[in-house]
């Protein structure tokens, strides 16, 4: 049977549905589902989404049988218009829109106005009674096909858009300050201007014959899928390049016929507050782009009813339906041609976070949707909107309009920024402690610069990636931060950052000069801006703020409220220091899924003790050494239990390579010789030992502890002693102690053995136990597929993602920047597997590690604590593996809460669908052996396969005799 590759609409009905945007795209979709209820819609129809596949496979060419189905849909549109296409008395014009299953506004193409030519124009006039109109119509026809089909662009980035140009020129001829200024006259010079122009940079006659410009039109929409802003907003937003366009050719209608025309855009509440308002805006006299390229000043949709009451009172009504019959706030384009009003689109609007959350909860409060319905509508992610401190959005576009715009990178902690540029962790703190604002700009960032990164406001760096050191911590702590940002550059000797830009020549900035990042768009901008806290910070974190008078708080913690309610999964936090903890219990943290125990080592006092021990020639000196550190780490941890009371607290021994710790420049060396006694040349010796040539495959992780036990030791010891010290005092402890980077189960038993040792030791000097759990990451390859032997000693597995995504593709997050981007950008990759888990590949190996855990250990607990345990995509995952939690950066157990109940909420209606297919199924069985059955009484005879205990216990083919 042959697909159906156009699906009509129009004139009160429909062949396709709302449910159809695999196969309709969004759009549509939403112009069949209108048809359906009623809603005036300027029929059309729309070709599927397979057909822009088959146009792909073919190398870009229109399947030549798709040419007598467009005929056969255009006879319909006919009918239902009474025009004729290419009639030169009364034309018929059409819109060509793309329409992907997901709105993705801005990012395809759309022809307006097509069917025009030299004949139909005068048609369109004399029927109209307006010529001008009609040759206002030709001429935004002839650029916009101009643009779109036939590639008529700039020729270089600093050129205007030629047909700007010679439009510009012809208001100067005829003094039109505006485009509706100028007259007929000047419009038929403009359309053969348009065309003199076409052919000569292109050496192409423009197509007279409508239904060709048709088929062009349609092949350029298709074509706009795979153009650069397509691909980067498909890489953004996690789009698969498969899913492809549809296209749907609807009939025109007129905005720009005179006064009482008009187009505008609407909301049916306000998008960005979510306030339940109708939003939006119109042009009296207008097509629809001239709404989206504010070449003119729109007026308010409230300003409608003065306008036109009886169109007002049309659109209220239909946004009241629409919101009804969709359950959710739409984004609605319409025109009204002469008095009478049309929707062109509905599709679900585009929010801010703080919007969805405000729509979600107060329509499932006004039982227009479920609780579940509104916990599945949000957007996890856009709840980090509600947690970042902001700049006001007016005072941000002014800067940018005085080009105070220096450059963009990735977006790696979002929220909003400002301070005076440092380029040293010890200046960021010294700077901070004097009371000022800090941005602190590096190359890359380091552990070392734990302290200057705590201390300043955010982070900007050239290099690294979305789990680079400066994005982990970000999150983290709640760090603004922007990096990879390659348009910079550093003189740490002059202390001043080069800005390369485009146009406008190079920016150099010297140390305490104002600049200011903004996290959520990856913009670097000069000067300073003011910033907010957001509402739900001042609540649950700052204590500044009564909830009961924040409202946007409230919301906030209803919907995850509502979402706890219905998730599985827990969620952890990775948290180091109390302060850290303490803001993870307010947002909701179960326990600790990793405390990194190597970020303590970079406090007040506990660097110079960490570069004694290794720098120490022998074991004593190294256990002396320890020895200075053991109390610090013990108070670190005994703060963590404290504030933890009774969730449980994972901590992982020393993970990173020693060098690490190590300062590398002559004035650092000769320093740390003198602090600690030793020459020169053994702290140069000793550094060159350790230095490694791919640190993340070197000496590090459990490895460190089987050639230092003293360190695992020293480790272990203040754990149980912190612990006890915290039982003591009145709260519950939980610990569990993390062995990381275990690839055979011989590691972990010796170091296993090495903290069940000290846990003893400790326990009968104190006289007093505590329960514990003894486990190990899961971030190398080979301890996923050895997880069954590794499971003999682990009492819990925690897959450190971010690790094992650079062990199994062999890339270094840190130096992978360039690949990465080409990867995406020639979609060999469709999402960078450091941002979201690549589920192919290192969920293979989770997959593994799961099942062979639990084959030897049923009760095994599983959690996962990379950076990935924030991201929804991968929460879901998580979920469907059957892990136990997700831990995450303190800010980002919002987004996993959320994310975690939405995929339990998904995984049990997909098994409810099941059944009912099942159910449906059963009954349809029934009812054919019914028939059957009936059908044999009456007499007739053929041949059924029956459904008995005979065919179950073999099969055979039975003849009914009827």
């Amino acid at each position: 049977m042959a697909t159906k590759r156009i699906y009509s609409f129009g004139g009160g009905k429909a062949d396709g549905n709302k449910d159809m945007k695999d196969v309709l795209g969004g759009k549509g979709a939403g112009l069949a589902e209108m048809s359906n209820i009623g809603i005036p819609v300027p029929p059309g129809f729309t070709i599927t989404t397979d057909v822009c596949t088959e146009y792909y496979r073919a190398g870009k060419k229109l399947p030549r049988s798709l040419e007598p189905e467009l005929r056969a849909a255009l006879r319909k549109v006919e009918a239902l218009t009474g025009k004729g296409f290419g009639d030169a008395g009364d034309p018929l014009l059409v819109s060509v829109r793309s329409g992907a299953r997901v709105s993705m506004p801005g990012m395809m193409d759309t022809v307006l106005n097509l069917g025009l030519n030299d004949r139909t124009v005068e048609g369109l006039a004399a029927r109209s009674g307006n010529p001008r109109f009609a040759w206002d119509s030709y001429r935004r026809f002839v650029a916009m096909f101009g643009d779109v089909v036939l590639g008529m662009k700039p020729e270089t980035k600093e050129d205007r858009d030629p047909f700007e140009v010679i439009l510009t020129a012809k208001k100067e001829a005829f003094g039109a300050a505006h485009d509706a200024d100028l007259p007929v006259e000047a419009l038929r010079e403009l359309v053969s201007e348009f065309k003199a122009e076409i052919s000569r940079r292109k050496k192409v006659a423009f197509p007279e014959e409508p239904f060709d410009q048709l088929l062009a039109a349609v092949g350029a929409v298709f074509r706009s899928w795979d153009n650069d802003r397509a691909i980067a907003y498909r890489q953004l937003n996690g789009i698969p390049a498969e899913w492809g366009t549809a296209v749907s050719v609807q009939a025109m209608v007129f905005g720009n016929m005179g006064d009482d025309s008009g187009t505008g855009v609407a909301f049916t509440r306000n998008p960005a507050t979510g306030e339940d308002e109708f939003y939006g805006e119109f042009l009296v006299n207008a097509q629809g782009e001239d709404v989206v390229a504010g070449i003119r000043t729109p007026q308010k949709i409230g300003e409608l009813q003065a306008k036109w009451a009886d169109v007002s009172r049309q659109l209220l009504a239909a946004r009241e339906k629409l919101e009804h019959h969709y359950r959710d706030m739409q984004d609605i384009e319409f025109t009204i041609e002469r008095g009478r009003l049309y929707l062109l689109q509905t599709r679900s609007g585009k929010r801010t976070g703080l919007a969805a959350v405000r729509i979600a909860v107060e329509m499932a409060e006004q039982r227009l949707i479920s609780r579940e319905d509104a916990i599945l509508r949000v957007d996890a992610e856009a709840l980090n909107h509600l947690l970042r401190p902001v700049f006001d959005e007016a005072k941000k576009a002014a800067a940018v309009k005085e080009g105070r715009l220096l450059a963009k990178g990735l977006p790696a902690g979002p929220g909003a920024a400002s301070g005076r540029l440092v380029f040293f962790a010890e200046d960021a703190a010294a700077w901070r402690a004097k009371g000022e604002q800090v941005v602190l700009a590096r190359h890359e960032t380091s552990p070392e610069d734990i302290r200057g990164m705590a201390a300043a406001e955010g982070f900007l760096t050239a290099f690294g990636g979305m789990t680079s050191h400066a994005a982990l911590v970000a999150r983290q702590m709640g760090k603004v931060a922007i990096v990879g940002c390659d348009a910079l550059s550093f003189d740490y000797h002059a202390r001043t950052m080069t800005v390369t830009r485009r146009a406008g020549g190079d920016v150099v900035l010297k140390e305490g000069h104002w600049i200011s990042i903004d996290g959520l768009a990856g913009e670097v901008i000069d000067g300073r801006l003011e910033t907010r806290p957001s509402e739900v910070v001042e609540v649950l974190v700052e204590k500044t703020r009564d909830a009961r008078s924040a409202p946007t708080y409230q919301r906030f913690a209803k919907l995850l409220s509502w979402a706890d309610g219905a998730r599985r999964l827990k969620v952890r936090a990775n948290a180091d220091q109390p302060d850290q903890a303490r803001v993870a219990v307010a947002f909701g943290a179960q326990g600790i899924g990793l405390c990194r125990t190597e970020h303590m080592f970079f406090g007040e006092g506990k660097i110079g003790p960490m570069r004694e021990m290794i720098v120490a020639a022998t074991p004593e000196e190294r256990r002396a050494a320890l020895a200075k550190l053991l109390p610090l780490q013990r108070e670190d941890f005994r703060g963590l239990f404290v504030e933890m009371a009774g969730r449980p607290v994972t901590i992982r021994t020393l993970d990173p390579p020693l060098h690490e710790f190590l300062p590398h420049d002559e004035e650092g060396m000769r320093a740390l010789a003198e602090a600690t006694g030793k020459s020169v040349v053994h702290v140069e010796e000793r550094i060159e030992e350790l230095a490694e040539s791919n640190p993340m495959l070197g000496n590090r992780g459990c490895r460190l502890g089987i050639a230092y036990p003293e360190i695992t030791e020293m480790q272990v010891r203040a754990i149980f002693e912190a612990a006890i010290d915290a039982a003591e005092a009145g709260a519950r402890v939980e610990p569990e102690v993390m062995i990381p980077l275990v690839g055979m189960a011989k590691e972990l038993d010796h170091q296993a053995a090495v903290v069940r040792r000290v846990a003893q030791e400790v326990f009968a000097a104190r006289g007093r136990k505590v329960r514990y759990l003894v486990g190990t990451m899961i971030e190398v390859p080979r301890g996923a597929v050895t997880a069954a032997e590794i499971a003999r000693t682990a009492e819990f597995f925690s897959f450190g993602t971010n690790d094992l995504t650079q062990t199994t593709f062999g890339l270094s997050r840190d130096d992978v920047g360039p690949v990465l981007a080409r990867y995406l950008e020639e979609e060999i990759l469709a999402v960078d597997p450091f941002v979201s888990i690549d589920q192919d590949g290192v969920g293979a190996l989770m997959r593994l590690g799961v099942a062979g855990g639990r084959a030897t250990r049923p009760e095994l607990k599983i959690g996962i604590c990379g950076e990935h345990g924030g991201d929804p995509a991968s929460v879901g995952f998580c979920h469907r593996l059957g892990l136990d939690y997700v831990s995450c950066s303190p800010y980002r157990l919002p987004i996993a809460r959320l994310a975690a109940a939405q995929a339990a909420l998904r995984e049990a209606r997909e098994a409810a669908s099941k059944r009912r297919a099942g159910a449906n199924g059963k009954r349809a069985r029934e009812g054919r052996i019914a028939r059957d059955a009936k059908a044999a009484r009456n007499g007739k005879t053929r041949d059924v396969a029956v459904a008995s205990p005979a065919k179950k216990r073999g099969g055979r083919r039975a003849q009914v005799r009827a």
